[in-house]
């Protein structure tokens, strides 16, 4: 019989010290090692989950994930595979002054080190090569990066089941458990502002997330399914408008619209196309993507995209 692999999730936490950058990392009192902040995951969360609750719980500091650094695949001692996805994560002054971190019998010790320290000290191999994709990452002068997040509205009924107007459809019971299973993964990068087509089944699938963050659900019917069938919708205006804001942010929209939304998003960052982007915006209701675009120079085009699929 085959063993299933073992998933765990963390991160590169990073700041800039007096204009240098440095990364955190761990002493494991157990292993007597140094390594990057990660953790195996907990039931019923994502890696994403995972990896912010995990640098919080080994460092003490709060993060949002930034743009994806790599996944590491290892043998661990029972003959298992543990694979280990990582994210980059800036630990913003406020995070680090409020950092609940004390020794304990897992993590010995946190240490801000120099990216040179850290490539020379690490225990691991696989950590290495994490620290390398970071590395080319910050060559690029891609950090910190904000996320644009294109989301598709939950499970609805189906318009054959349903006699009114479509913009009233409402989410089904699979709808509403896949709207609050986002809330979670959502705020794992750090999203501060919930926008939504005015569509009943978008509202409905953005609210807990806009409940979560203190916002109420911005409406726009520029990216709406109506708007679009009939050739009114304008992704361009609203995309525009949210790389200008560059802050995390939440789209809420339909099928048919996601491929505007992305393709726009390409336009707005001057990022190549491809099918990448076909990939992006094909997406499972209730399911999203991130784009990480750089904060400092969004027009030298999205770092990365990933898709996350719903949980329920």
């Amino acid at each position: 019989m085959t063993e299933t692999a073992v998933y765990a999730a963390g991160g590169v936490v990073w700041r800039r010290v007096e204009g240098k950058l440095r990364i955190l990392l761990i002493h494991r009192t157990k292993y007597r090692d140094l390594t990057l902040p990660k953790g195996k995951v907990d039931p019923g969360e994502t890696l994403a989950e995972t990896a912010v609750r995990e640098i919080r719980e080994e460092t003490g500091i709060r993060v949002a994930l930034g743009v994806p650094v790599g996944v590491s695949r290892y043998r661990m001692p029972n003959s298992r595979t543990k694979i280990v996805h990582y994210w980059a994560a800036e630990a913003t002054d406020a995070a680090v002054r409020t950092s609940s971190f004390v020794p304990n019998k897992e993590v010995a010790a946190i240490e801000w080190v120099s990216m040179k320290k850290a490539r020379k000290h690490l225990s691991y191999p696989v950590d290495i090569e994490i620290l390398d994709e970071f590395a080319r990452i910050v060559d690029e002068q891609a950090l910190p990066t904000f996320p644009i997040v294109v989301l598709r509205h939950g499970k609805a009924r189906s318009r054959e089941e349903w006699d009114g107007i479509d913009t009233d459809r409402p989410l089904t019971a699979r709808g509403r458990k896949q709207a609050q299973a986002i809330v979670g993964p959502l705020l794992a990068f750090g999203v501060r502002r919930v926008l939504s087509s005015p569509a009943e089944r978008c509202v409905r699938t953005a609210t807990p997330i806009a409940q979560a963050v203190g916002q109420r659900v911005q409406l726009t019917a520029d990216i709406s399914q109506d708007a679009w069938e009939q050739g009114h919708a304008d992704a361009r205006a609203v995309i525009g408008q949210r790389v200008r804001a560059r802050k995390p942010v939440v789209l809420t929209s339909h099928s048919p619209v996601l491929p505007s939304l992305l393709h726009e998003l390409a336009l707005a960052t001057g990022t190549m196309s491809g099918s990448y982007l076909g990939s992006a915006s094909t997406l499972e209701p209730g399911a999203f993507s991130v784009a990480h675009v750089p904060v400092e120079h969004p027009g030298a085009g999205i770092v990365a995209i990933e898709t996350h699929e719903p949980r329920a």
